[in-house]
């Protein structure tokens, strides 16, 4: 397994839309593992392969507490079957955007159909924040990030908070 670099953005390869995967097979579930390091490592809940540099339909979440027994949830190819009425308002951040945080509503109740990492097909409805979390890893497959779900001028804020701390560190790496 392996740590890869997490993509910061803004960043065009954020904003792209995936490719499906056509099967689970060891190469998809070494990056799924290596995603999942990835995340771990970076103290996230989710991480989706374009985070990551790689345009297919991936996506890991594990929204176990730190008292808790780890929870990973490795997806191939996951699809939205139901959500409900209700939303929920919680704070989100993501890995591609460190220390942004903002409220998002979603629905509080899903059902996800998915390719697990032993390639067998699974549908499991979720709830709370492991819904909030696979619902925004999801967004990342269609190149729809958190801050689109905010105010154009909140969303500017952040990009722009963003770009400056980008420009900061090229210009300490020179």
């Amino acid at each position: 397994m392996a740590i890869l670099p997490i993509i910061i953005a803004p960043d065009a390869r954020l904003k792209v839309k995936c490719a499906p995967v056509g099967r689970v097979d060891a190469e998809i579930r070494a990056l799924m593992d290596d995603m999942l390091e990835s995340m771990h490592a970076a103290r996230g809940i989710g991480l989706a392969a374009p985070q990551v540099g790689v345009p297919k339909r991936v996506i890991v979440v594990d929204v176990a507490g730190k008292d808790e027994e780890p929870a990973p949830l490795r997806m191939a190819n996951p699809q939205l079957l139901w959500a409900s009425d209700e939303t929920i308002a919680n704070e989100e951040g993501c890995l591609s955007f460190p220390d942004h945080y903002a409220e998002v509503a979603r629905p509080g109740k899903v059902r996800v159909r998915y390719i697990d990492h032993e390639n067998e097909v699974r549908e499991t409805e979720m709830e709370g924040l492991l819904a909030t979390c696979t619902q925004h890893e999801m967004d990342h497959l269609d190149g729809v990030l958190f801050v689109d779900h905010l105010s154009a001028l909140k969303r500017n804020i952040i990009l722009r908070k963003l770009t400056k701390t980008k420009k900061l560190k090229e210009a300490e790496a020179v």
